[in-house]
């Protein structure tokens, strides 16, 4: 496969990963906003999916239908959900011989679907609960698209190693951020809360009342999402997955670039698997949420470098 292709493939697996996961915490942040939280923002959403500035982010922290007009449906807003489906849309175009039909057909439905006036009055107007999941249901929709109708062959395998790295690091991102809010707050009754709401934002609610039986702690949560290796949105699953299909490229990488890359991917799933961060204090915690972040990007950069020859 050419490079450029492989590039184009791996990015339609990271956009439309992004555009899950981004979908599932709006969501979840919106019903939080109706629990009359006094302590209630937009603010950290509006920093990791947008690009204003600190004066800007005040000033709609507190709105949340300026907030998810901006976040969804913002096309000056690079980060927005809408410019991941079109970004995804443009790469799709560009790789229709390494896709499916099916694939092609339910991502240009998807594009559509967010350009609708209909879906961007009913989310600033209407109903944004039910809208949010019917665009939620599109991106699930699409992804199973893409396990029940794509070959396993080369393609494949670059858009599942751009699924997975994208979950690792999403997984991350929204971990820290929920954990620094409940440190923050430094508050029992509103723990317990958070923390309902942050496995609602990995899809992990179900999945955790089924281990744990209902017990909120920030241990047991850590656990499920850091180390869990069933849990499809745990940072170890994904960077599992992430090392299961990059093996598949052996036989047609040139030995020193697949060992590079071998070697960043294991050492960052040592790292964690070895961890035993759920029983850590909050700055250990953090920095080593913040360092896995960075080794997340060392992998991404190095596939860019040594896979898809940019630099």
């Amino acid at each position: 496969m050419l490079s450029r292709v492989a590039d184009t493939i791996y990015w339609l697996g990271r956009y439309m990963e992004r555009t899950n996961g981004m979908l599932q915490v709006i969501l979840t942040q919106y019903i939080s906003s109706q629990d009359s939280d006094t302590h209630f923002s937009w603010n950290s959403l509006l920093k990791i999916y947008g690009e204003l500035s600190d004066e800007e982010i005040e000033s709609m922290g507190k709105n949340s239908s300026r907030a998810l007009d901006y976040i969804i449906f913002e096309p000056t807003n690079s980060a927005s959900v809408y410019n991941n489906i079109l970004f995804s849309r443009e790469n799709a175009r560009g790789i229709q011989d390494h896709i499916t039909k099916e694939v092609w057909q339910c991502l240009n439905d998807y594009y559509h679907l967010i350009r609708s006036g209909k879906i961007r009055a009913e989310i600033s107007q209407g109903d944004p609960v039910s809208t949010m999941d019917h665009l939620i249901k599109s991106g699930l929709l699409f992804t199973g698209t893409i396990d029940t109708t794509m070959t396993r062959d080369e393609g494949f395998t670059f858009i599942s190693i751009g699924r997975f790295l994208e979950r690792a690091v999403h997984s991350l991102d929204i971990t820290r951020i929920k954990i620094n809010e409940i440190h923050l707050l430094n508050s029992e009754s509103d723990d317990a809360l958070k923390l309902r709401y942050l496995l609602y934002s990995l899809f992990g609610f179900e999945v955790y009342l089924k281990i744990y039986k209902g017990n909120f702690t920030t241990r047991n949560t850590l656990e499920l999402i850091l180390y869990n290796e069933d849990f499809p949105h745990s940072v170890l699953y994904s960077l599992e997955r992430l090392y299961r299909y990059f093996i598949r490229l052996r036989a047609d990488s040139l030995a020193e670039n697949f060992e590079r890359l071998e070697y960043l991917i294991g050492k960052t799933m040592n790292r964690l698997k070895y961890s035993n961060m759920h029983q850590a204090d909050f700055p250990t915690l953090n920095n080593f949420l913040l360092e896995s972040r960075l080794e997340l990007f060392e992998i991404s950069a190095a596939f860019s470098k040594y896979y898809f020859g940019n630099t």
